[in-house]
C-alpha cells in the first residue's frame, strides 16, 4: 500500500516542484478545482500592476497605441504552442461561448447546401444554447442534433455541415481523440469544430497535425487566467480569409481608424476581433502563460498522469466499493480530473470543502477533482484521500446543512 513517505519521495524528484512557489495558495488547503477555476500567481499580479499603475494610471489613452491593440493576437501567438497551432492561427478575445458562435455562424456559411450540426448529447449545456441560436439564425433550416458521441460515425452524412465537441468531457474527464474524430468528420465532408476548453494546459495537443478546422477554449482553468479570463479562438491558416466573423466589429476591420461604414474584414486572425479587448483581463492571461515557458506540455503530462494514477489507486485501495470511477483508466482518454460518483455526491464535496480540500460538484451525482502539475504535489494527492476516506468514516456528508444545495456548486 503506498505510504505519505512514498509520495514525499516521489515529490522530491518531482521537475516541476520549484512552479509551486509561483503560486498563491492556502496554507492548509489541497486545491483540487483548477479544472474549473486556476489560483493567483505571482506574474499575474506583476504584469497586472504593471497595466493598472504604468500603462492605465500613467499612460491613459496613449496606451492604445503602445501594444494594447496587439495584445490579441501577441498572446495568441503565445498559447498557440499550447495547442500545437502556428503563429498567425490564434486569437485571445471575448469569451468561449461568443467565440463558438462566431465559429459556427461562420462555419455554416462555408456548407450552403448542408443542413445538419452535430454535437454531444453529453456537451457543456453553454454550447448547445450558443448553437441553437446560431442555427435559428443561419437563414435556412438548419437541424442541431444532439447525439451519442459513440455513434458519430453512424450519423454521418452528405447533410451534415459541421460536427462541434468537447475535447475533454467536463463531467468525467474523458478525453477523445482529436486526430482520429476530426478525419472521421472530414472524410464525410463536414467541417470541425473543438472546444478545448478542459484541453488546454492539462493535455498536450496537436491541431496542425490533426488538421482541426476551428477550435476555441478558455482560460481561467489550467492557464490559471483568471476568473471570467478572456477566451481564444483558433481558425486553421487554410480558412482564414475565407471563414467569415458573422459578428463583426470596427477592431476587426482592415482600416479600423479610417471610421468606414463598409465593412472590410481584416486580414487574418485580427477579423476575428470584434470589439476592443480587455486589456486587464489579457494581462492577467499574459502573466499567467509566463509559467508554461518554464516547462513542456509533456512534463506536465507526465505528471498528471502520475498525479491522477496515484488518487485513483489510493481511492480503490481505501474506499473499495464505496465510489463508482467514471473517468476512463487508460491514459490515452483520460485527461487531468478524476471523476468519482455517489449518490451524496453533493455532502460528499461540501464536506470535504469544509476540511480544506477543495473539488466541486456536477449534477446528478458526480465528485470532481482537478489535478493541475504545476502545483500539486504527491503528498497533497494522498492528504485528500486521507480527508475523503474520513469524510465517509464519519458520514459527515449526510449533515443536514448539505440538504439543500448552493446556488454554486
Amino acid at each position: 500500500m503506498t505510504s505519505r513517505d512514498d509520495c514525499a519521495a516521489l515529490d522530491a524528484k518531482d521537475t516541476l516542484a520549484a512552479l509551486r512557489e509561483e503560486f498563491q495558495l492556502t496554507e492548509g488547503e489541497i486545491y483540487l478545482d483548477g479544472n474549473s477555476l486556476g489560483p493567483l500567481s505571482k506574474t499575474v499580479r506583476t504584469r497586472i500592476n504593471e497595466v493598472l499603475d504604468d500603462q492605465w494610471g500613467r499612460g491613459l489613452v496613449r496606451s492604445w497605441g503602445t501594444g494594447w491593440m496587439a495584445q490579441p493576437t501577441r498572446l495568441g501567438d503565445r498559447l498557440a504552442p499550447l495547442i500545437g497551432a502556428r503563429p498567425g492561427e490564434v486569437l485571445v478575445a471575448d469569451t468561449l461561448t461568443f467565440l463558438l458562435a462566431k465559429l459556427v455562424g461562420g462555419a455554416l456559411q462555408l456548407r450552403p447546401n448542408r443542413h445538419v450540426v452535430l454535437t454531444d448529447v453529453a456537451n457543456f449545456h453553454s454550447d448547445i444554447y450558443i448553437m441553437e441560436a446560431m442555427c435559428r439564425a443561419a437563414g435556412r433550416p438548419i437541424t442541431l442534433k444532439t447525439i451519442d458521441r459513440d455513434s458519430l460515425e453512424s450519423e454521418l452524412n452528405d447533410d451534415v455541415a459541421l460536427v462541434e465537441l468537447t475535447q475533454v468531457d467536463y463531467r468525467t474527464g474523458e478525453s477523445l481523440d482529436l486526430k482520429g474524430i476530426t478525419t472521421l468528420v472530414h472524410d464525410a465532408g463536414a467541417l470541425m469544430l473543438w472546444d478545448l476548453a478542459h484541453s488546454t494546459g492539462a493535455v498536450p495537443l496537436n491541431v496542425e497535425d490533426a488538421q482541426v478546422d476551428f477550435a476555441a477554449g478558455c482560460s481561467y482553468k489550467y492557464l490559471n487566467g483568471g476568473p471570467g479570463a478572456p477566451g481564444f479562438v483558433y481558425v486553421r491558416k487554410s480558412w482564414q480569409g475565407v471563414l467569415q466573423n458573422p459578428l463583426p466589429g470596427w477592431l476587426g476591420h482592415a482600416r479600423p481608424f479610417d471610421f468606414e461604414l463598409a465593412y472590410e474584414a481584416a486580414e487574418g486572425m485580427q477579423a476575428f476581433v470584434t470589439s476592443s479587448p480587455s486589456i486587464i483581463a489579457l494581462a492577467a492571461l499574459d502573466g499567467a502563460l509566463d509559467v508554461f515557458e518554464r516547462t513542456t506540455m509533456e512534463d506536465i503530462r507526465a505528471k498528471s498522469l502520475a498525479l491522477t494514477d496515484l488518487f485513483i489507486a489510493l481511492v480503490h485501495e481505501r474506499l473499495p466499493g464505496v465510489f463508482q470511477l467514471v473517468t476512463p483508466l487508460e491514459h490515452e482518454r483520460r485527461a487531468s480530473q478524476v471523476a468519482l460518483r455517489h449518490d451524496e455526491g453533493y455532502g460528499v464535496i461540501q464536506a470535504l470543502i469544509e476540511r480544506g480540500v477543495i473539488g466541486d460538484f456536477r449534477d446528478p451525482d458526480i465528485c470532481r477533482f482537478g489535478f493541475t502539475p504545476l502545483y500539486l504535489r504527491f503528498v497533497d494527492v494522498y492528504d485528500a484521500v486521507e480527508q475523503i476516506v474520513e469524510v465517509m468514516r464519519t458520514e459527515h456528508y449526510l449533515d443536514e446543512r448539505f440538504r439543500v444545495r448552493s446556488a454554486v456548486t
